[in-house]
């Protein structure tokens, strides 16, 4: 869809370079964080916890991720009380049955867009029934939105990402990262077992299970 500008694509949340990230924490002083213990989310949460806010990390767990994800977030949580533990910094994982939605199983050329619709309404839900208005995501600067069906549910569901409002590209984010010796600076990228399925596959136990057989993420390995 070449030719479609980022403003067609990005909600407001998304804006590129609109804000820094010192700034946004000045002014958000309570966040909940969609956490995958991936490299941009762990980043955010240390960040956020030197700026010393309040932060609700909400981890999702479903069919779709491979367990070391779960792993990694845990370990990235026990750092960041280490380094900060002044800070309040809460932590919860949400188990979702992910399987049972239809839509998403069918696995539609915009799956990843119900997906994320569907895991981040989810954690929207769980942030506010703990006091959070404000949701943040690790969305930078080098996702494309016009390659990225998941910012439409960014937009919808008014989640904020504050690393693409510093325009905060992935290497700027694995550069701080080094600098803070997060270990999730040279994390790789590790998209979720659904998208490996095939596109038009049916996402189901089985063919989730040969997947990640096939990824070598069983049993809590890593790719």
């Amino acid at each position: 869809m070449a030719g479609v500008s980022d403003e067609n694509k990005a909600g407001g949340g998304q804006a590129l370079g609109e804000e820094s990230l010192e700034a946004f924490f000045a002014r958000t002083p309570r966040v909940a964080l969609a956490f995958s213990g991936g490299c941009d989310s762990s980043y955010l949460l240390m960040a956020a916890a030197a700026a010393g806010c309040a932060v609700g990390a909400y981890c999702v767990k479903t069919a779709f991720q491979a367990d070391f994800e779960l792993e990694d977030a845990r370990r990235v949580l026990d750092e960041v009380r280490m380094r900060h533990p002044e800070a309040d910094v809460g932590f919860r994982v949400l188990e979702l049955d992910i399987l049972s939605q239809d839509d998403i199983c069918a696995n539609p050329p915009d799956r990843c867009y119900l997906c994320k619709r569907f895991i981040l309404g989810a954690v929207r839900d769980a942030a506010r029934r703990d006091g959070f208005e404000v949701l943040i995501d690790g969305t930078n600067a080098s996702d494309d939105p016009v390659r990225r069906p998941g910012f439409r549910a960014l937009a919808e569901l008014g989640v904020v990402s504050p690393l693409r409002r510093a325009g905060m590209a992935k290497d700027d984010v694995r550069a701080a990262s080094r600098e803070l010796g997060l270990f999730t600076a040279d994390k790789p990228s590790f998209s979720c077992i659904a998208v490996h399925v095939g596109a038009g596959r049916p996402v189901t136990a089985q063919t989730l299970a040969e997947t990640a057989e096939r990824l070598g993420v069983t049993g809590g390995k890593r790719p």
